[in-house]
């Protein structure tokens, strides 16, 4: 049974490596001029504009919960033109789809301005060709590094296996961090990767996301971080990973192929440029109306890169021991919103203690209809009941969800008959209505012990209270089911899911 299950892990694992390949050429050539008729976008200094954003101490943190996949698209688009000096980025996922062949032209605009960027992916999830890669770090402003690149970039499919085979625990040492930090001014971090579905403009499976936006102290702490993984080892200038040639290069054809990508209506709607220009008016109606708001307790947590290098698939990290903290330190309620739920005999001990102590246990997690993920799915499925019998009250995803329409409003949905699948990915927590959490942390044994993460932990009751209501919401019958011993929404998928879901369920637990 072990060799068949080795075997079937070595297959699941080749299909998730290769399967975001592509052999089309990224950068196609483009004949026409789009850009010519259109006029470039300019902004004040970002604390120019909010003078009201110095109106603070320095230990307060300014908080903007960023629900809508549109509007988190559109602040970071104007906070790229707004750069003056840097901009730093840290992603799982880079896809060279349309969001993400769009947000690189803004970061070559931005490094054409004189603004340094840099920007640091995960090898695993990079989803574009070495070549064009290489392309972009050559520009004098822009420089790319590959966290622990031995799985992906400049390898070939031997390689590949090889690693897999002979260093499996190194190469599921993977950073899910994300961030992008704008002039050490401003931070966006939350559950949001760079590809179409986090955005709202992927046409088949979009996710239900959230993101964080802050100003102030806490920006400080996120800096730091993406400093210590930006110099860590682990993190690799691409230009010393693979070796191409000048003329493969083309740097200046690529770089025009990403002007007039972006400049064309087909793939870049003339509203959404309108709205990205008045981005400063809606910060600022934000500010006014006190959906952004200014608090103390704001704290961002990272775990350290090159987290549990040493010991494996155990050993937990920072962000795991601070998620721990405060489920322990809960007295009332505990609602969570976890894409992938896949509980250890530690995390169901955890919530067991709680409820024992009187502590209302809610999570939402995806159904088999919902998700895209189907080996942490069948995780979840094989301790449901326990978690059932334990007292915690589990709701699953609908992929209709009716509040789409409230977090989904960008162009797309207006422009077409938008009814694609919706499942959820916001990664986020609420104790006692007081503390609230956001950010990459999903509640499942990688999380906690492989991949590194951050979080943000707020410790305020308006920004708690306002997130917890959204949660709630997210539980009523029109977007979620509750599952309950004796029904679950399983039989609702189609058979074809459920067979896949069945082939699963021969994977080890422990690769779970």
């Amino acid at each position: 049974m072990k060799s068949a299950q080795s075997i079937l892990l070595l297959l699941v694992s080749i299909t998730y490596i290769v399967s975001g390949c592509s052999e089309e050429p990224r950068f196609p050539e483009i004949t026409d001029d789009y850009c010519a008729e259109i006029e470039p976008m300019t902004f004040e200094k970002f604390s120019d504009q909010f003078p009201v954003l110095a109106d603070t101490t320095n230990s307060e943190t300014g908080v903007l919960v960023l629900e809508e996949g549109d509007i988190s698209m559109l602040y970071r688009a104007w906070l790229s033109d707004a750069a003056i000096e840097s901009i730093d980025i840290q992603y799982f996922i880079f896809t060279a789809d349309n969001i993400g062949l769009i947000a690189l032209d803004y970061l070559l605009r931005a490094a054409d301005r004189g603004v340094k960027v840099r920007l640091l992916v995960d090898d695993i999830m990079v989803e574009a060709d070495a070549d064009e890669l290489i392309a972009l770090d050559s520009h004098p402003n822009l420089e790319i590094r590959i966290y622990n690149p031995i799985a992906n970039i400049g390898k070939k499919l031997p390689q590949k296996l090889f690693t897999l085979v002979t260093d499996f625990s190194d190469f599921n040492q993977r950073m899910h961090n994300k961030t992008f930090i704008m002039d050490d001014q401003v931070v966006i971090t939350g559950g949001r990767n760079i590809a179409d579905e986090y955005f709202d403009y992927d046409h088949e499976y979009n996710f239900r996301d959230r993101d964080v936006l802050l100003v102030g102290n806490a920006v400080n702490e996120t800096k730091q971080s993406f400093e210590e993984f930006w110099y860590h080892p682990l993190s690799v200038p691409i230009e010393t990973i693979i070796s191409v040639s000048e003329e493969k290069i083309n740097a200046s054809g690529k770089f025009e192929y990403l002007r007039q990508y972006a400049c064309s209506p087909e793939n870049y709607w003339p509203e959404l440029r309108e709205k990205i220009q008045n981005a400063p008016a809606l910060f600022n109606e934000q500010i006014e109306s006190g959906e952004f708001i200014w608090t103390e307790n704001v704290s961002f947590i990272s775990d350290d890169p090159g987290k549990n290098d040493e010991r494996g698939l155990g050993g937990g990290g920072i962000s795991t021991d601070a998620l721990i903290e405060l489920i322990q330190g809960a007295n009332e309620s505990i609602s969570i919103q976890s894409p992938y739920l896949v509980t250890t005999e530690l995390s169901q001990q955890l919530f067991k203690d709680a409820i024992d102590r009187g502590v209302e246990v809610k999570i939402l997690t995806n159904s088999l209809l919902s998700t895209d993920n189907l080996e942490a799915f069948s995780g979840y499925k094989r301790d449901r009941k326990t978690l059932l019998d334990i007292g915690v009250q589990i709701y699953e995803y609908r992929p209709d969800a009716a509040i789409r329409f409230e977090v989904m409003t960008g162009a797309l949905q207006r422009k077409i008959n938008f009814t694609p699948t919706f499942g959820l990915h916001a990664k986020s927590m609420v104790v006692d209505e007081e503390i609230s959490v956001i950010g990459t942390f999903n509640l499942d044994p990688r999380s906690a012990n492989l991949n590194t993460e951050c979080i943000v932990v707020i410790e305020d009751s308006t920004v708690s209270k306002r997130l917890y209501n959204i949660m709630e919401i997210e539980l009523l019958e029109e977007n979620a089911w509750q599952t309950t011993l004796a029904f679950n929404p399983d039989k609702e998928a189609g058979f074809k899911k459920r067979l896949k879901l069945w082939f699963r369920g021969i994977v080890p637990e422990s690769i779970l």
